[in-house]
């Protein structure tokens, strides 16, 4: 937020007392992944927002629901690797993204949306408003998160 003071203008930063935190709910039935995870990030890292600040978490918390249904396009299913390392020599482990959504349909979006964060504590504390479920059940009913259509995101 940029003001004009006396032939000046100044950068006001926003305080955590300011910030607004929101609660949204995302339906990913039928959605892109990537175009999922970059808006649901967008919202997460606060930048939809006037008083957005690099610095701080000024983002609002987003329920994604039903991650198991999402889509990719083309042959992403069979060619598309999560790799993950054991530590030991020759450890190293390669699933598909097949692989993947039938043992541990979250992690694909949880994974997506991590990598479109800033890589440090900033990040990490952001990554915290994420929450991801498969099926329709979600445990923050008490928070009334409002339904969110991404298509209204640019």
């Amino acid at each position: 937020m940029i003001t004009k003071y006396k032939d000046k203008y100044i950068t006001k930063s926003a305080i955590p007392s300011q910030v607004d935190k929101k609660w949204f709910l995302v339906n990913a039935e039928g959605l892109h992944l990537g175009r999922l995870a970059s808006k649901v990030a967008k919202i997460i890292r606060g930048k939809h927002k006037a008083y957005f600040t690099p610095h701080m978490d000024c983002g609002d918390n987003v329920v994604v629901i039903n991650a198991e249904k999402i889509e990719l396009s083309g042959r992403k299913w069979d060619q598309k690797e999560y790799v993950r390392h054991t530590g030991f020599p020759g450890g190293r482990r390669v699933r598909s993204a097949r692989e993947m959504l039938e043992k541990y349909p979250t992690r694909m979006v949880e994974k997506a949306v991590k990598g479109m964060l800033p890589k440090n504590k900033l990040g990490r504390s952001i990554f915290k408003n994420l929450y991801v479920y498969s099926g329709d059940s979600h445990k923050h009913g008490a928070q009334t998160p409002k339904l969110l259509k991404l298509d209204d995101i640019k």
